[in-house]
């Protein structure tokens, strides 16, 4: 059959963060950046379900640990990234892993 694109469903909301591990450490100095449909302006952002300050931003550097998604209107809103204020982390770049792939660890504490 045939299906039709439509603009909106083209593309959908991405959180995207620098640096880009897999676990993310709060005195990493994480910046978020909303990617997605629409102006940056139009973002809207959420830390642990609830809407929060940072409205108008379509990036920021994480002051506080929590789980952070973002919503552009006619995209959605992103999958969420977890920002840790752990004392002991092992972390791995973020990217598909396959067997045999070389990686890099760093174990930060």
């Amino acid at each position: 059959g045939w299906c039709p694109l439509s603009p909106t469903g083209a593309q959908t909301t991405q959180l995207l963060m620098e640096p880009p591990w897999r676990l993310v450490v709060l005195w990493d100095r994480v910046t978020l950046t909303c990617q997605g449909w629409g102006t940056a302006s139009a973002t809207t952002w959420y830390k642990d379900g609830q809407r929060w300050g940072q409205q108008g931003n379509d990036h920021f550097t994480v002051t506080e640990s929590g789980t952070y998604t973002c919503d552009r209107p006619g995209s959605g809103i992103s999958p969420p990234i977890t920002v840790l204020n752990d004392r002991l982390v092992l972390q791995v770049l973020l990217r598909a892993l396959l067997e045999e792939d070389m990686v890099t660890l760093r174990c930060w504490g």
